[in-house]
């Protein structure tokens, strides 16, 4: 599952929930963290930009997901084209992007 920011480009093809309404909202923390209280989540991916040109959201992702690997923005994209879902918030800041790999509770 890809939760991206509003400018992220989608895959053809893709399953998406769009749920941008205005710039910001929803905001990428509000969506992650409401997708993050229902699903287990085995490991996560995210652009390694993110931590220069939006620490805010390095930290809020670093925070919610230990073991967080870090890819280039580039590699990042290719790698959305495998998820089988993609939710777009409505966040304006860049490199406000996760992949999840999902797992099951047991």
């Amino acid at each position: 599952m890809l939760i991206c920011d509003s400018g992220m480009p989608i895959p053809p093809g893709a399953q998406v929930v769009d749920l941008a309404f205005l710039p910001g909202i929803p905001s990428f923390a509000d969506v992650l963290d409401g997708v993050l209280a229902e699903i287990v989540v085995e490991g996560a991916i995210a652009a390694q930009e993110v931590r220069s040109a939006n620490p805010e959201c390095a930290d809020l992702l670093t925070d919610r997901l230990p073991g967080l690997s870090y890819v280039p923005h580039e590699r990042l994209k290719a790698l959305s084209g495998g998820c089988r879902v993609i939710v777009r918030t409505g966040e304006a800041r860049p490199y406000a992007n996760v992949i999840l790999r999902c797992g099951v509770p047991f």
